[in-house]
């Protein structure tokens, strides 16, 4: 008898350690993030990224010319990175800040710089066109951003 209830405390103690620790593992994996930015082209791979329908210096001109929010404030300096994906047909299906700047409103008007630009060329592995991910990171020194 008191083996039976030494194995019954020991099996409810296992179960709640085991039960607890997938609920933690779960939640944290769930709450993840990761972004990775990657320039050079991965060797070996036949990886082509996404291509924008303009050049890099291109979308910085429009940057400058349409973000009122850096008109207004001439001064300003931040940070930020832009994800895009675009999928298989070459069309952005998603334009979103990853790494948020100090303002709101400046981070909706880049936005909508990137989510103009809708002709993409799909990215390829080994020839075949995939869905990708496209990061832009920029700075913004003395009210003008770059990429």
């Amino acid at each position: 008898m008191k083996k039976l209830l030494i194995a019954a405390i020991a099996l409810s103690l296992i179960t709640s350690c085991s039960s607890s620790k997938k609920t933690t593992s779960t939640s944290s994996i769930g709450d993840m993030i990761a972004t990775m930015q990657i320039d050079e082209p991965i060797p070996g791979n036949g990886q082509v990224k996404a291509k924008a329908p303009l050049s890099e210096e291109e979308i910085t001109k429009r940057l400058n010319a349409e973000v009122n929010f850096l008109k207004n404030n001439p001064k300003y300096k931040d940070e930020g990175m832009v994800n895009l994906i675009v999928n298989c047909k070459g069309k952005m299906v998603r334009c979103q800040i990853d790494n948020k700047t100090k303002s709101t409103e400046l981070d909706a008007q880049i936005v909508k710089v990137f989510s103009s630009l809708e002709l993409w060329k799909a990215g390829t592995v080994k020839g075949r066109s995939v869905d990708t991910s496209v990061l832009y990171s920029f700075k913004i020194e003395n009210g003008v951003i770059s990429l």
